[in-house]
C-alpha cells in the first residue's frame, strides 16, 4: 500500500514547497502528490490554488504573474513557489510523483517536461502519474503520450469516473475517501484500476482505507499510514 504525501507533507511543512517535499522524502513516502498551474510566461508552478492569496504574502491569480514575479512572493518559513523542474530535481527519483493538473493549459507542458526528465535525467514513465479533476486535460495528456500513467480524480461520482477512465485507458481512480466502501474498492480493482483515496488524515479513516485494501493513501500526514 503506497504512502503518498499530499502536497508534500502538508501536516508538517508549508504545502507545495521544497521543504515540504523534502519532509515527505524524510518520512519515506512512496510518492509525492503536488499541483501545477501555469505562470503568465508559461512556466509550470507548483501551487494548489488559482490565486497566490492563501499561501503567499501576495494577492492575484497565478497566471497573471511571470516566473520572476511569482518568485518574489514569500511563503512561510522563507519559502517561495517552486517550479515543477525544481521539485523534480529535488526529488531526484527518491520517490514517485503524482502531478495534479489544476488547469487544462498545463497539460502539454507537463507532458513535455516528463518526456524531458525521462530522456535527460533517466527517470521512467512508471515514476509519474498525472491526475486531474479536469478530465479534458487528462484526455489531452492521453492523446499526447499514451505512456504516461493517468489518474482520474473525482469528488462525487465513481461510476462516471470509471466510465471516463476506461475511455482514456487511465491506470487509477483517485476518489474522495468518503466515496469508498470495501465493495466498490474491490470492484474498481477488479476492473483493473488502482485506487488512491484522498485526503485521508484521521487515524480511524486511515485504518478504514487500509481495511478496504486500497492501493495507496494520499495524506497530509504520510507517517500515519
Amino acid at each position: 500500500m503506497l504512502k503518498i504525501g499530499h502536497r508534500g507533507a502538508r501536516g508538517y511543512e508549508p504545502e507545495n514547497t521544497l521543504i515540504g517535499f523534502q519532509k515527505a522524502i524524510d518520512l519515506h513516502v512512496d510518492r509525492i502528490e503536488l499541483d501545477v498551474h501555469l505562470s503568465s510566461d508559461g512556466e509550470l508552478m507548483v501551487i494548489h490554488d488559482e490565486t497566490i492569496d492563501r499561501t503567499t504574502n501576495g494577492k492575484g491569480a497565478v497566471n497573471q504573474f511571470s516566473l520572476p514575479e511569482l518568485k518574489r512572493f514569500q511563503i512561510e518559513n522563507n519559502q517561495c513557489i517552486p517550479t515543477l523542474s525544481e521539485v523534480l530535481n529535488l526529488i531526484d527519483q527518491r520517490c514517485d510523483v503524482n502531478i495534479e493538473l489544476k488547469s487544462y493549459d498545463a497539460a502539454d507542458k507537463v507532458v513535455d517536461l516528463i518526456a524531458k526528465f525521462i530522456a535527460e535525467k533517466h527517470w521512467n514513465y512508471s515514476q509519474f502519474v498525472v491526475s486531474s479533476f479536469d478530465w479534458t486535460a487528462l484526455q489531452q495528456v492521453a492523446l499526447l503520450n499514451w505512456e504516461i500513467r493517468i489518474g482520474v480524480l473525482t469528488e462525487t461520482d465513481l461510476d462516471l469516473a470509471v466510465a471516463f477512465a476506461k475511455f482514456i485507458q487511465a491506470k487509477s481512480i483517485h476518489p474522495y475517501h468518503h466515496l469508498l466502501t470495501a465493495e466498490n474498492t474491490a470492484q474498481l480493482q477488479e476492473k483493473g484500476f488502482e485506487v488512491f483515496p484522498w485526503t485521508v488524515n484521521e487515524p480511524e479513516d486511515i485504518k478504514k482505507m487500509k481495511s478496504f485494501n486500497v492501493n495507496g493513501i494520499i495524506s497530509d500526514f504520510p507517517d500515519r499510514i
